[in-house]
């Protein structure tokens, strides 16, 4: 409850209450258990993270599930399951095609017979020992998690608009949910991030939860074509998301494109009035920039603590992390 407590204050307040940026678990200690997995994020809250992360897509039902993508091919054990062979399909997802097995085709019941699988096995092998011992986890099952250890959750909208345009309306659910739980008011232990912009402005109507604008180093939230994330982080760019936004969650390479040679994004996110916080930090060689890679293996891992100090001392608020421990040592 402390850590909740001192968390709490600092994303609020933005005073100094922590020594370092706040610990988001990126889906878990993903680098550590499959993503996504209640162990995963057990192991998380042991290392000390702040902030745990769930990804949110939809059961065809309308259950909002925890997965990084709706297609879930690559992370459970669907693929193997003859009962659903026939369930493979090739969709279009906020613009790009993609085949394989979609939540969306599945009620909550039949998701909850799959079991997860590590997404990333050539980089983490070591995971692979934890491949089909774990079901997929609904949103509420998180919230769960994240009360009874007393730490905050950062949940991201996964493709909104496209759900909407399946009848499965992402936003109504989730509003639904915090109601329900108490997590609408300016004072939640949430963070709700998104990539789209209109998902964003319309919750900042119906709820004071914190909310956070994802921008990536290229391209634009797809809701809004004519908008790209380059001209959001400008400072009149960032002044504009302030209007409905807290925070601003930025590709790391949006703030260090060079290891040592940061850029004034936190410094102009801050005059906006938003909060920053940097995704992703990983330790295998393969995620990190060649100044902090140690060795030629891709699943090597790096300098990720020196990495995380250049960042805290650039002023950045909170990290995605997929090694919190990395961070809290």
């Amino acid at each position: 409850m402390i850590r909740l407590i001192l968390a709490a204050l600092l994303f609020l307040t933005g005073s100094p209450v922590l020594a370092h940026p706040l610990i988001i678990a990126h889906r878990g200690a993903s680098g550590e258990r499959p993503e996504h997995t209640r162990a995963a994020y057990e192991l998380a809250i042991r290392q000390g993270a702040d902030f745990i992360e769930p990804d949110l897509v939809m059961s065809r039902d309308g259950v909002l599930i925890v997965r990084h993508e709706n297609e879930i091919g690559g992370t459970t054990d669907v693929a193997a399951r003859p009962e659903f062979a026939g369930r493979r399909a090739t969709k279009t997802v906020d613009g790009e095609p993609m085949t394989g097995w979609f939540t969306e085709d599945f009620t909550l019941v039949e998701l909850k017979t799959l079991r997860a699988r590590e997404r990333l096995p050539e980089l983490r092998p070591a995971n692979t020992a934890f491949d089909g011992q774990e079901p997929i986890l609904t949103f509420e099952e998180v919230l769960d998690i994240a009360a009874s250890a007393g730490v905050g959750v950062a949940p991201e909208l996964k493709h909104p608009t496209y759900f909407a345009a399946l009848g499965l309306p992402m936003e109504d659910a989730f509003v639904t949910g915090l109601e329900r739980r108490g997590l609408a008011g300016a004072d939640a232990p949430v963070i709700v991030q998104c990539f789209e912009v209109g998902p964003l402005q319309r919750l900042r109507a119906r709820i004071a939860t914190p909310l956070l604008q994802l921008v990536a180093a290229s391209g634009g939230p797809f809701d809004r074509p004519e908008l790209s994330y380059a001209a959001m982080t400008t400072p009149g760019g960032l002044a504009e998301v302030a209007v409905y936004a807290d925070w601003i969650g930025a590709d790391t390479a949006l703030i260090e494109p060079t290891p040592g040679d940061p850029t004034r994004l936190i410094t102009d996110a801050h005059a906006a009035g938003l909060k920053v916080a940097g995704w992703t930090f990983r330790a295998e060689n393969a995620f990190l920039p060649e100044g902090d890679r140690v060795g030629e293996a891709p699943a090597a891992h790096g300098r990720l603590r020196e990495r995380l100090a250049r960042f805290a001392g650039y002023g950045l608020d909170a990290a995605f992390m997929d090694q919190p421990g990395l961070a809290r040592d």
